[in-house]
């Protein structure tokens, strides 16, 4: 199957995370070379920024014992076939596919070099030498929903997503079902841009939404746009996506999801270096600091933060998931009965909204 995240994977509970095939033996290293590839630029000061960060963080910890490279930019098609091949070539022993469009390409090259230890973000597809890693990004959304649910004065909320797969729409339905238990008529308006990362596109939706009546922003792309829009426009807020924007928008944002790679890329690098290294599949989230939740902004009210704070702390305890029922999807049919929580499988093949998202044009 072709692997992009332009159409939605219909990968169900079962291949949600499909059976890790037994790993290769690999052999004890006194320094590891690692591969990054990245979809955007390292600058966009969201998502690749992030895992950029991650990067440095293992040089830092690692010193001498590690050598990283990196390429920007990769579109995710038969280039990141190649560019796979190209770091392997040069001496990689760890590679880390950071997209979830790059998963065919990862599938394809990985069986051609059984010595190198290819780690895939956010995909679903593994092998003997292929590790997937994910981050449970749907939990900063409701820690955003509930911030919004309390501060919005129009009820309405815009929403900016790359394309319509199971990662974003979780996202969405995790913003709307944190903000309608706050204001049970709250609703969310979602556009897909077709791309992770084009400034402009991204503004003029932001534009549109806000000239509709929306006054609070977030968005499932890379960079900044939208909460600058935000702030030009002098909405209620936004929020960062994949790291801290607040310093482009600093009375705006209101807090931001922050990815933290940095722990995981750390521990696969020792894992290769010690020749322990096997094909894992993580998808760990606030109670691992894998998300984290940046600064709340100085216009969030005390109550409206310790709101969030409960939110954040109730995910991290256990206390609370977002995705418990009862949950109805946006035609009203019950999705998930009460007395329920959604199984991982199911989160990791939603290809449906819940109900307040409006219908995406």
């Amino acid at each position: 199957m072709t692997l992009s995240r332009r159409s939605f994977v219909k990968i169900g509970g079962a291949a949600a995370a499909l059976p890790l095939l037994g790993g290769q033996a690999f052999a004890q290293l006194e320094k590891v070379k690692i591969g990054f590839i990245y979809v955007g630029s390292i600058n966009d000061n969201g998502y690749n920024y992030a895992h950029n960060q991650g990067r440095l963080y293992v040089e830092e910890h690692l010193g001498d014992k590690v050598e990283t490279i990196y390429v920007e930019n990769v579109p995710e098609g038969p280039d990141c076939e190649r560019v796979l091949r190209e770091l392997a070539q040069q001496g990689c022993n760890l590679i880390f596919a950071t997209s979830f469009g790059f998963g065919d390409s990862v599938v394809k090259v990985a069986p051609q070099f059984p010595d190198v230890a290819f780690e895939h973000a956010t995909g679903y597809m593994s092998g003997p030498n292929i590790g997937l890693y994910n981050a449970r990004f749907y939990e900063g959304r409701a820690v955003c929903g509930t911030i919004a649910g309390h501060m919005s004065k129009t009820g309405k909320a815009g929403y900016i997503g790359s394309f319509p797969i199971p990662e974003v729409v979780m996202g969405i339905n995790a913003f709307v079902l944190a903000a309608r238990k706050i204001n049970p008529d709250f609703t969310i308006k979602p556009v897909y841009i077709s791309t992770w990362n084009d400034p402009a596109k991204e503004a003029d939706a932001a534009r549109a939404m806000i000239d509709q009546g929306i006054d609070v922003i977030a968005q499932h792309t890379d960079g900044p746009a939208a909460l600058q829009v935000a702030a030009e426009r002098g909405i209620v807020g936004g929020f960062g996506q994949g790291a801290d924007m607040s310093a482009f928008a600093p009375e705006t944002q209101l807090t931001a999801i922050i990815d933290n790679w940095g722990p995981h890329y750390l521990a696969s690098a020792e894992a290769v270096l010690a020749g322990t290294w096997t094909p894992g599949d993580t998808w760990e989230g606030l109670k691992e600091d894998v998300v984290e939740m940046g600064p709340y902004g100085e216009k969030v009210p005390e109550d409206v933060v310790a709101a969030a704070e409960a939110v954040r702390l109730g995910q991290i305890d256990g206390s609370f998931h977002i995705f418990s029922g009862p949950i109805n999807d946006n035609t009203g049919a019950e999705r998930v009965p009460a007395g329920t929580t959604m199984t991982d499988g199911e989160l990791l093949s939603m290809d449906w909204y819940v109900e307040g998202v409006e219908q995406p044009a």
